[in-house]
């Protein structure tokens, strides 16, 4: 019987749940990772309870839910220290079936690889789309040892600025500048203890969260023009930016090697492509429908998409250009009203007058004086998500349900 060969381009969080879902749907999966070696770009990752049924379906959901550290009241704040609103993760479990889980992306990867067999990634392998196939031929990748490869289905999970969307659809316009630029590190716990925060000031945001392993994940951004370049330095701009605000941001900063700092500026889907595939060829993450990380989701929707992907097109042959349209007509839609929802949020954080960051606080504020779970709205709708029941594999645990 012939095993459908699958060809997944990109070896990020998104590309991986793709090829661990398949596999276990049993196809014959490649991996094509243009880095030298797995190491993943990034520090932290938000993993919502959407993303974590999701990865359910490969067995991995609990696995993350044992990284979870956030425990007591966390919430919103002004660079002063001052609260605006809190909440907890028990509200969040109570609203959406589950917490929200901040993992280090090396441990997900790592994870999510040891689902894979032995060989199935192959690092250094940059790789092109040669032809996106046809219901009446295979597509092929051309890798960048001039070898072509022939698949029954390929999934391009290359990026924001991925090189596969370009091919499939050449005439559409490429990811837009959100405005702003993020800065990552992990860092060693501080030595007061402090509650997981985000914090808003004027045109700039940070955030700090710990992680199961005793660290702490630490995120900021700030409204500055795409390519933008410091001098001095990377951690010499988050002290004159940050270096005043409260516990434990000083802290932090002071602890964190200056090479540790990652950046990078924010993108996201300037419009929906015509569809999240063409032929035999799917896009899937910020390859599909890049979103600024306002709400955390960019990462849970590459393996929403991943798990929905690998569903419709469980039986392989020559039914998986009819599968990919039913991926794009579940996915589109709702991926891109997140990119919507986050581009939102986003502009809240990137406010620089007085007045409208006075009056945006004072409104969250009052919000919470209200009722304090208001501030976990912004996701109804979002991680409530659930993957088609169909698309558990034999064994793979089945999400509890969540409370009314």
């Amino acid at each position: 019987m012939h095993q459908p060969r699958a060809v997944v381009v990109g070896a990020g969080i998104g590309g991986l749940t793709a090829a661990a879902a398949l596999h276990r749907h049993g196809w014959r999966v490649t991996v094509l990772e243009r880095a030298a070696a797995l190491e993943p770009v990034g520090a932290g990752i938000a993993l919502a309870p959407n993303a974590q049924r999701a990865l359910d379906v490969i067995g991995l959901g609990d696995a993350v839910r044992a990284m979870s550290a956030w425990q007591g009241e966390g919430g919103l704040r002004t660079p002063s220290g001052r609260w605006l609103s809190r909440t907890t993760q028990d509200a969040a479990a109570e609203r959406f079936g589950g917490p929200v889980v901040i993992a280090h992306r090396a441990d997900l990867v790592t994870l999510l690889a040891a689902r894979l067999p032995q060989g199935a990634v192959r690092t250094g392998a940059p790789a092109r789309i040669a032809d996106p196939g046809a219901a009446d031929r295979p597509a092929t990748v051309r890798t960048g040892r001039g070898e072509e490869l022939a698949a029954d289905l390929v999934v391009a999970a290359d990026g924001i600025h991925s090189a596969a969307r370009s091919v499939l659809f050449p005439g559409h316009p490429g990811p837009r500048y959100a405005g702003f630029t993020a800065w990552r590190f992990v860092a060693p716990a501080p030595g007061r203890p402090f509650a997981p925060h985000e914090t808003w000031g004027r045109g700039a945001l940070w955030g700090t969260v710990p992680l199961h392993d005793g660290r702490v994940y630490a995120y900021a951004t700030a409204t500055v023009p795409a390519g933008t370049r410091f001098p001095a330095g990377e951690r010499a701009e988050l002290l004159r930016r940050f270096g005043g605000w409260h516990h434990p941001v000083p802290e932090l900063l002071a602890a964190v090697p200056p090479d540790a700092i990652l950046r990078n500026d924010v993108y996201r889907a300037a419009a929906a492509p015509p569809a999240y595939h063409l032929g035999r060829t799917a896009l899937l993450g910020d390859a599909a429908h890049a979103m600024a990380p306002s709400l955390g989701q960019g990462g849970c929707q590459a393996v929403e998409d991943a798990v929905v992907l690998a569903h419709h097109a469980a039986g392989g042959g020559a039914e998986t250009v009819r599968a990919l349209a039913a991926y794009t007509r579940d996915r589109l839609p709702r991926t891109m009203d997140v990119v919507r929802r986050s581009t939102r949020v986003g502009r809240l954080f990137t406010l620089s007058s007085v007045p409208a960051c006075v009056l945006r606080d004072a409104l969250v504020a009052a919000a919470n004086r209200v009722g304090p779970r208001l501030a976990l709205r912004s996701l109804d709708g979002i991680a409530d998500w659930r993957p088609p029941p169909e698309s558990y594999a034999a064994g793979a645990r089945r999400p509890r349900t969540a409370p009314e």
